[in-house]
């Protein structure tokens, strides 16, 4: 009976360890689970901020491409010139710099035609000559400034496509011109 005493006690004693070990491997996993959710809910979030990063951001390029197109778009395409001149004055400097950096950031491989004008003051053959050279003064400029030359067509039309009919300077001013327009 001692001896069944003891086999009961060391049963027990043996169930006990048994128990406790598995209680601290039940608790140590529950631990690492426990720590394995919390990181991967810890990737998750990071990912997450990362990914909202990434479209903050792509968004934020978005907007300033569209702001640069914008302002491309809006810049001038009409270049004025002063009476009986071909050369370019420092106001359609500045339109051609702008409307450069947006023909070769943007415009690039497009076809280009500049129409030289004039106004109706001097003959026909003048006029269209003097269109011609305002074409030519618009595109070497151009083309100074890094657009492809091969992509621009010039073209005079000399007193005949006036925009403004009438015979006084406010008339004539704006008929002294280039246009520039995509084929």
């Amino acid at each position: 009976m001692v001896r069944s005493i003891k086999t009961v006690m060391t049963a027990a004693a043996l169930v006990t360890v048994m128990a406790a070990c598995t209680s601290t491997s039940k608790k140590e996993a529950e631990a690492a689970a426990a720590a394995e959710a919390a990181a991967a809910a810890a990737a998750a979030e990071q990912a997450r901020l990362e990914s909202e990063q990434a479209e903050a951001a792509r968004k934020a390029e978005e907007a300033r491409v569209a702001a640069e197109f914008s302002a491309c778009e809006s810049a001038g395409r009409v270049f004025f010139f002063d009476f009986d001149q071909s050369l370019l004055g420092s106001a359609t400097r500045s339109a051609l710099l702008a409307q450069a950096e947006c023909l070769s950031k943007y415009y690039s491989g497009s076809s280009i035609r500049l129409e030289g004008h004039a106004d109706e003051r001097g003959s026909r053959e003048y006029n269209m000559a003097l269109g011609e050279r305002r074409a030519n003064a618009v595109r070497d400029f151009l083309v100074a400034n890094s657009v492809d030359g091969s992509s621009i067509e010039t073209v005079s039309y000399g007193e005949e496509s006036p925009v403004v009919s009438g015979s006084s300077e406010s008339s004539w001013s704006q008929n002294r011109r280039v246009e520039l327009k995509f084929k």
